[in-house]
């Protein structure tokens, strides 16, 4: 973006805007771009902001989106990185779709584009919300996320089944909400949940739902899910995963669950007879559902350096690109 584009960006909107404050601090400004349904910003809907950002942009640009309720469906492509959706809070923006014939397609909010950065947006499916009919419920994505090296920080995920769909790559969600009852976060990213709120709406269900589905690939695949210091509560009862893939890989650490566990914790699925491939973890947690005594039996131990690999942040993050986000998230 011109420098003159950018002073006159800036200059018109500085009275409401805390987020070039933050980056003066940081001796850091970057072009930024309103969304207000009010038609007081540069936008009215989140997409057509998306849409101006120039392909294969290699700097840093911000997308402010005022509070509200954003009835569209967003697609990042995967020509546009180094973009920075901003919300005023993930209960007062938030983006609502309700797509559900293809997970492929029909996700609310779909981020393909490496160094997507995301904050304080909620995004709901909500073609399940309210239940349809007899207690149907079939798979509505909330968040689809294929791009590498992104980062959510205080934003909500809302739906019923197959809410976050982590597909793949390097991602991090920091004090992120996130709402289902069957397989609600699944796929093949590897992928650091720190200070979560996993919410359980399985209340509706005939039996109980599946927090996650991993889809690891193989004993060499990188991926695998780390939940970490975080809280799993709700309604109804679930099972932590179960596995997508032969080789998925799952670990709760340091975390808090009530009693909508049950006491088995995992299920095998169609990896019946390869549970010895599976990496299914807990360590240190704490509350009613974190009893282990009737886990089943091939839940995994895992030894201390394997712990110290997937909780630390280099677990997703050893070249320090989280640290060279425009606004600091740790």
């Amino acid at each position: 973006m011109a420098l003159s584009l950018l002073l006159v960006v800036c200059n018109s909107y500085l009275e409401n805007s805390r987020i070039h404050r933050v980056y003066h601090r940081r001796k850091q400004i970057i072009p930024t771009i309103y969304v207000d349904q009010s038609g007081h910003g540069n936008y009215s809907t989140i997409q057509s902001a998306i849409d101006s950002v120039s392909p294969y942009n290699q700097d840093w640009i911000c997308i402010y989106i005022k509070a509200g309720t954003y009835r569209e469906q967003v697609k990042i492509p995967i020509e546009k990185p180094y973009i920075y959706l901003k919300g005023e809070g993930k209960r007062k923006t938030n983006v609502t779709w309700d797509g559900h014939e293809s997970i492929n397609t029909d996700a609310t909010f779909i981020s393909e584009a490496d160094y997507t950065l995301v904050k304080s947006i909620t995004f709901i499916n909500s073609y399940n919300i309210p239940p349809k009919g007899s207690n149907v419920v079939i798979q509505a994505v909330a968040a689809m996320i294929s791009g590498d090296k992104s980062t959510f920080y205080r934003c909500g995920f809302i739906g019923v089944q197959d809410t976050l769909w982590d597909e793949q790559g390097r991602h991090y969600f920091k004090l992120c909400t996130i709402v289902g009852a069957i397989d609600f976060i699944f796929g093949n990213g590897q992928s650091i949940y720190e200070r979560c709120a996993l919410v359980v709406n399985a209340g509706r269900l005939n039996g109980p739902g599946f927090i996650t589905a991993q889809g690891r690939t193989s004993q060499h695949d990188q991926s695998g899910f780390v939940f970490k210091n975080c809280e799993v509560f709700g309604t109804g009862f679930t099972y932590l995963g179960r596995p997508w893939r032969d080789y998925a890989r799952v670990l709760f650490y340091d975390c808090s669950m009530s009693n909508v566990v049950v006491s088995p914790g995992w299920y095998a699925w169609n990896s019946s007879g390869r549970e010895n491939q599976l990496t299914f973890s807990e360590e240190n947690c704490n509350g009613i559902g974190s009893n282990t005594t009737q886990r089943v039996p091939w839940a995994t131990k895992l030894s201390q350096q394997e712990l110290q690999q997937l909780t630390s942040l280099s677990f997703i993050d050893n070249e320090g690109w989280i640290m060279k986000q425009p606004l600091k998230v740790l």
